[in-house]
C-alpha cells in the first residue's frame, strides 16, 4: 500500500526528467459539487463533512423519507438524479456492493466524463471489476474506495461530519501513474479530514481487510453467542467491549461483504481456528509450559507489530 503523497512525488521525479512533459496541474476548483448515493452512516457523514464546509451536496437515497429528512435538515442541498449527476466534480457511492453495481450500470449513461466516481464499499475487487468495466462503456472515470472509519452504529442519525478525521482512506485507481487524477483525488477528499490517503490493488485490500475488520466483525458475533453472556453485568470492563463492540453489526451489509471475500476471510478463520486450537490443547492437558510459551508468542508479536 503506497501513500498518495509519495506515488505523486515519485511521479512528478520522473515526469520532471522527461522536458516532454506537462507537469503543471489544473488547481481544482474551490467549491466542489459533491454526489453521495446512499446516505447511511457513511455516505450521511459524506454529505455533513462536505455541507459543513460549503460544498454543494446533491444526494439520493431508496428512503424516501430520510433523504427528505436530510435536506430538511440542511445537509443535502438537491436530491442527485440522472439530469443534475453530470454536473458533479466528486460522486461517492455508499451502498451494498450489489446495489453499487446496480447504480454504476444503471446509472453509468448519464454521470458523463467531469464527475469522480469512488465508490465506498468494504471490499474491492467485485466492485471493483465491475466499477471498471461500467467506466469503459459509459465514459466516465472510476476509481475503487475505502474509507477506514466508522463506528458499531447504521443508518443516517448516526453519521457525523467529523467521522473521517484523522482517518485512512484506501483508493484502488485505474492506472497507478495518472498524476492528474491523484492528484484530483487527494485535493478533493482531504478537506474532509482524512490524515492519510493511500494507494493499492483490489488483491492487497481484500486480503488486508479480511484479517483487519471481517475477521474481528465474525469473531465479535461469535464471542457474544455464549451463554455466559447474558450475566456479564458486573463481572465485564475494557475486554468485553473491546471484544464486543463491533458484534453491532449491519448483519445484511456484512453477510454480503463476507460472501464477496470469502476465499481470503475463509483463509483467516481457518488460521485464527488452528491457533485455538493450540490453546485448547495446552489448557485441557494442563500443560503450563506450552501454555505460557503461546501466550508469549502472542505477546511478542504484539509488540513487534505495535508496539
Amino acid at each position: 500500500m503506497t501513500n498518495i503523497n509519495n506515488l505523486i512525488e515519485t511521479i512528478n521525479k520522473k515526469k520532471a526528467e522527461d522536458t516532454s512533459v506537462n507537469t503543471e496541474q489544473e488547481a481544482p476548483a474551490q467549491k466542489l459539487t459533491v454526489g453521495v448515493m446512499g446516505i447511511g452512516h457513511i455516505g450521511g457523514s459524506f454529505a455533513k463533512a462536505y455541507h459543513y464546509l460549503g460544498h454543494k451536496v446533491l444526494a439520493c437515497d431508496t428512503d424516501r423519507s430520510m433523504l427528505q429528512f436530510a435536506k430538511i435538515s440542511g445537509d443535502v442541498d438537491e436530491e442527485l438524479t440522472r439530469e443534475n449527476m453530470g454536473s458533479c466534480d466528486l460522486i461517492l457511492l455508499c451502498a451494498y456492493p450489489q446495489a453499487t453495481i446496480d447504480f454504476l450500470n444503471n446509472e453509468g449513461p448519464f454521470i458523463g466524463p467531469h464527475p469522480i466516481v469512488i465508490d465506498c464499499c468494504g471490499t474491492k475487487r467485485v466492485i471493483v471489476d465491475a466499477g471498471m468495466d461500467a467506466a469503459k462503456r459509459f465514459g466516465f472515470t472510476y476509481v475503487g474506495g475505502h474509507p477506514m472509519a466508522g463506528t458499531q452504529y447504521s443508518g443516517f442519525k448516526h453519521s457525523r461530519k467529523d467521522l473521517f478525521f484523522g482517518a485512512p482512506m484506501v483508493i484502488v485507481p485505474p492506472t497507478f501513474d495518472d498524476i492528474e487524477l491523484l492528484t484530483r483525488i487527494k485535493s478533493m477528499l482531504e478537506p474532509i479530514g482524512f490524515k492519510q490517503i493511500s494507494v493499492t490493488t483490489a488483491d492487497a485490500h481484500d486480503e488486508m481487510i479480511a484479517f483487519t475488520s471481517q475477521l474481528a466483525h465474525v469473531v465479535s458475533s461469535a464471542y457474544i453467542k455464549s451463554p455466559t453472556a447474558g450475566s456479564h453485568k458486573g463481572f465485564s470492563a475494557g475486554s468485553y467491549k473491546d471484544m464486543t463492540r463491533v458484534a453491532w453489526l449491519n448483519p445484511p451489509m456484512w453477510a454480503e461483504l463476507f460472501i464477496d471475500n470469502k476465499e481470503y476471510l475463509l483463509n483467516e478463520i481457518d488460521t485464527l481456528i488452528n491457533n485455538i486450537s493450540q490453546y485448547r490443547k495446552a489448557i485441557a492437558e494442563e500443560d503450563e509450559e506450552t501454555l505460557v510459551s503461546l501466550l508469549e508468542d502472542g505477546r511478542n508479536r504484539k509488540a513487534e507489530i505495535d508496539g
